[in-house]
């Protein structure tokens, strides 16, 4: 008989009390290539029906953020999308120190659905937002128009047809802590089901 795993109360702690920093007040120093490495094998271990890895990670260091943000600018103008929603978009990439983007990498399986692997580049998301967030960094999880635009990540994030964006998660030091939010109420988004 296997014995049960040993709670571990830091982690539940961390859990019940982990909170998003806004990208908006993350700022440098943001964790060199060693830090960042293990917060990424961190969110490798995510769960991966089939073990298809039907995600990857695109680390984008200041220079190529700044780059981005060019991009942005100009694809948002090629759409004619609203000045202050574009400035917003441009702030994300020009100002943070550091992000991830999330690829959603499907691979062909007669086994796994599409969905499924899809749900999996989301659980990397979170798996990498929570990482950065116990390794003591700010971090934020953050899409947008851009991220959905394929024009924009074919051409910014050379992502192929098949790939999308699951998420970018924006990695620094946080400048600012940020005030609590009303939390879900479980009562009503729970049901319990005894038989």
């Amino acid at each position: 008989m296997i014995a049960p795993l040993t709670p571990n109360a830091q982690v539940m702690e961390f859990l019940l009390t982990r909170r998003s920093r806004p990208a908006k007040t993350l700022q440098g120093p943001a964790p060199d290539r060693a830090a960042l490495r293990e917060i990424l094998t961190a969110a490798a271990r995510t769960p991966d029906h089939g073990k298809l890895e039907p995600w990857r990670f695109i680390v984008l260091e200041a220079p190529a953020l700044r780059r981005i943000a060019g991009q942005v600018a100009a694809r948002g103008a090629e759409l004619g999308i609203e000045p202050e929603k574009l400035a917003k978009s441009v702030a994300e990439y020009e100002t943070s120190p550091l992000a991830v983007v999330v690829v959603a990498s499907p691979k062909p399986s007669d086994k796994i659905p599409a969905i499924e692997q899809t749900y999996s580049a989301g659980a990397a998301c979170l798996a990498l937002l929570n990482a950065a967030l116990a390794s003591g960094w700010g971090a934020n999880w953050l899409s947008g128009w851009a991220s959905h635009d394929r024009t924009f990540v074919e051409t910014a994030f050379g992502l192929s047809p098949a790939e999308s964006v699951a998420g970018v998660i924006h990695i620094g030091t946080e400048g600012a802590v940020p005030p609590e939010r009303p939390r879900p109420d479980l009562d009503a988004l729970v049901s319990w089901v005894s038989v």
